[in-house]
């Protein structure tokens, strides 16, 4: 065989090759916490998943690139930041029957344009030594005089608490809620500082009783030697509002209107609703998956049952606006 001939013949070969396919994800999660399901499916089917981990500015972000955006997908946390996105007009409706089926209604966009992968339920840490059994149960007993002094959260502006507020809004009305956030402002230990973990320290450390955190937290404390004796200090109470369940939050996914790879992108979206996914990802961040069924990490089971509260979550995030407004105006963190 000559030289050129031989070229050729690789050149031929290499052509003939398919090429491999990408989903490109930007997202707002550290990649280690969802590195493991995405390399669950690239065993699966092949197609690899580069994850672009942005800290701030992903909104903006994606407004510049336009139609250029090499994102296919974007994954991020809260309801009021995947509405943010929503409202920038930078994503696609998904018309999928694998992702209707798996998602409820009330855990995806209006018009299909997120799907919450996850959820995270709104809790009450109680001391185990100074908190008995019975004695919080919903989330309107946080403004009772009973708590004087004795509760412990994170800034009032954090999209956590703006969220329950919002859903305080969504089922009691603004005026009711401005009542009940200046009640609990009245009953706070201290001035609001650090993120929820900080807030079980404060409960091991005696500076309050009670605080409001996510449930995913728990697990993670647990995990980490330093911060185990604050968790073993608390126990989780699962609070419902008086009309409703329990407050939830998500984490979720949604289509970018450029997505270059669209057909992947949708493969990897109804992947992750399946039920190998949804206990990977829920068992390794210690969150509750919103397909039926799915396996949850053992210590999430230890916690207990709750009842998700099911007021819509789009509903919830219109709110967010009277809401920052309340907790300026009760001077929550002042």
């Amino acid at each position: 065989m000559s030289i050129r001939t031989a070229i050729l013949a690789s050149t031929t070969a290499l052509i003939a090759l398919p090429a491999i396919a990408d989903v490109n994800i930007y997202t707002t999660r550290q990649p280690e916490l969802i590195q493991p399901v995405m390399d669950a499916f690239t065993a699966e089917t092949g197609i690899n998943v580069n994850l672009s981990y942005i800290d701030g500015g992903l909104v903006e972000r994606l407004q510049a690139e336009g139609r250029r955006s090499p994102a296919d997908l974007v994954m991020t946390v809260d309801i009021a930041n995947l509405q943010r996105i929503v409202d920038a007009d930078v994503l696609q409706p998904v018309d999928s029957a694998t992702l209707a089926a798996a998602v409820p209604e009330n855990l995806r966009g209006e018009n299909n344009e997120w799907f919450a992968l996850t959820t995270r339920a709104r809790v009450i840490y109680a001391s185990r030594d100074r908190v008995a059994d019975g004695e919080v149960t919903t989330y309107e007993d946080l403004a009772s005089d009973t708590w004087q002094g004795r509760i412990c959260t994170r800034s009032g502006t954090h999209n956590y608490n703006l969220a329950l507020l919002s859903a305080v809004i969504a089922h009691h009305g603004e005026d009711a809620a401005r009542d009940w956030a200046a009640g609990v402002r009245e009953n706070l230990a201290r001035r609001p500082e650090g993120n929820d973990r900080a807030q079980v320290r404060a409960i091991w450390a005696g500076e309050c009783d009670i605080a409001i955190g996510n449930t995913y937290y728990m697990g993670l404390m647990l995990e980490n030697e330093e911060q185990t004796e604050w968790a073993n200090s608390v126990r989780i109470v699962f609070p419902t509002f008086e009309n409703g369940g329990g407050h939830i939050n998500v984490s979720g996914i949604a289509m970018t209107q450029a997505a270059p790879n669209r057909a992947e992108a949708l493969q990897l979206m109804e992947y992750l609703v399946s039920p190998a996914a949804q206990s990977i990802y829920a068992q390794d961040n210690y969150e509750y998956p919103v397909l039926e069924g799915a396996d949850i990490a053992d210590v999430v089971a230890s916690w207990g049952s709750f009842t998700p509260d099911d007021t819509s979550l789009p509903v919830i995030a219109g709110h967010r606006g009277a809401a920052l407004r309340i907790i300026e105006e009760v001077n929550y963190d002042g």
